[in-house]
């Protein structure tokens, strides 16, 4: 019964399926609501060598920006289709390694509602505090019947402690790792977040941050991305991706790793311009309501993606720097976001 109402789980199924034996699949954890069962899935393709460079996925955070999720999926299928015949990607898979947990919030997506089953809003359950002047959407701490609510930070939810476990197990073991978080719902511009987003401060990986947005913007100019630290923006408490960026820093085998957390926020706004009554509609602020811009946003990131897969393959004009450039590019950057 939870299958036919859920067409993002359904839909999740079909690609495991079609992945066959390419693909290692994992339950992190089983989350119960109102007597039903959700798993949160976690697909992995590619090198099993603990040395391969990775590259996460994490969709469905908040349940209601279930945009991020969809837009996963479609990834995942075009990959599954491309596994049947391209070589070039099974080269690069070869030396990398691709991870999906498209739904990390499964009952958030199932009702449509921002935070999980127990009213706690996953992008706010960390016992990271927000440093500087907050409001009441940088979390609080009130009541889950408020939006934004953090739950118990000292006992996080099981949702968050599944990604927790598995950034844990698999990119902070491997040498160079990205994490891609995908969100809606702030602005009329897709922006490419890194961390803080807890405090206005430089976060260690600033020179290569910096040194991949010069890349990237080198190899395409048009590109639609606004490319910041999330602070510039707001802040907030409890950012699950700052907590997981200092436990990091402070593994002594971090020393010569790179972690690099980033969050695509979709800027749903844009879709309500030409739809104002899509306001009124549950998803409307959050997710494209019409089948022709569904799709739009689906074709709309996968340059990004392929660029961060191959970025990952190829990491010496922005991950390998000199001591020199390290210099270079933190005072550019600094010069650039920390004015």
């Amino acid at each position: 019964m939870i299958g036919l109402k859920f067409p993002e789980l359904k839909q999740l199924n079909r690609i495991i399926d079609s992945l066959s034996d390419k693909a290692e699949i994992n339950i992190l954890d089983t989350v119960k609501h109102k007597n039903h069962e959700f798993p949160i899935h976690c697909i992995s393709i590619g090198s099993t060598d603990p040395d391969a460079p990775v590259l996460a996925f994490f969709g469905g955070v908040h349940g209601l920006e279930k945009i991020g999720s969809e837009v996963i999926l479609s990834y995942m299928e075009s990959i599954s289709q491309l596994l049947d015949w391209d070589e070039e990607l099974h080269t690069r898979l070869t030396k990398s390694r691709l991870i999906f947990v498209p739904i990390v919030n499964p009952v958030g997506v199932f009702l449509g509602t921002r935070c999980n089953g127990n009213g706690v809003d996953l992008m706010r359950n960390s016992p990271v505090e927000a440093v500087g002047q907050t409001q009441l959407y940088s979390g609080q701490q009130y009541s889950n019947r408020l939006p934004w609510y953090r739950g118990d930070v000292l006992n996080m939810e099981k949702e968050s402690l599944a990604v927790c476990k598995l950034v844990n197990e698999e990119l902070f073991k491997s040498p160079l790792s990205i994490a891609l978080d995908l969100h809606s719902g702030f602005g009329l511009k897709d922006r490419l977040w890194f961390p803080y987003a807890s405090r206005r401060d430089a976060f260690p990986y600033i020179a290569e941050t910096f040194a991949l947005k010069k890349l990237f913007d080198r190899c395409y100019k048009h590109h639609i991305y606004k490319i910041e630290p999330m602070c510039l923006e707001y802040l907030i408490s409890g950012d699950l991706w700052d907590y997981l960026l200092d436990s990091f820093v402070e593994q002594k085998t971090a020393n010569n790793k790179l972690f690099l957390p980033l969050t695509l926020e979709m800027g749903s706004w844009l879709w309500l311009r030409k739809n104002p009554s899509h306001l009124f509609s549950r998803h409307g602020l959050f997710h494209p309501l019409l089948p022709h811009r569904q799709q739009r946003v689906f074709r709309r990131h996968f340059l990004l993606f392929d660029f961060l897969h191959r970025s990952l393959i190829n990491p010496t004009p922005w991950a390998n720097l000199t001591p020199d450039q390290k210099i270079e590019y933190t005072q550019k950057a600094t010069n650039v976001w920390y004015k």
